[in-house]
């Protein structure tokens, strides 16, 4: 599913603003809530992907 695979992308992206947010850096943080935000947009698509399918197969 490429739902999934973008999931997985987006959190090896942001691993590194993840580590300088923590640090005190003020622009990563940003980074990170703005790409928390596409992970969660992109679960409930990939959410509601799986449902269908399931729907679909039973």
């Amino acid at each position: 599913m490429e739902s999934y695979d973008r999931l997985k992308q987006i959190i090896a992206e942001i691993e590194e603003d993840v580590q300088k947010a923590e640090g005190g850096n003020k622009a990563a943080g940003t980074r990170v809530r703005k790409a928390m935000q596409e992970v969660k947009q992109t679960a409930q698509n990939l959410r509601v992907k799986v449902l269908e399918a399931g729907k679909a197969g039973g």
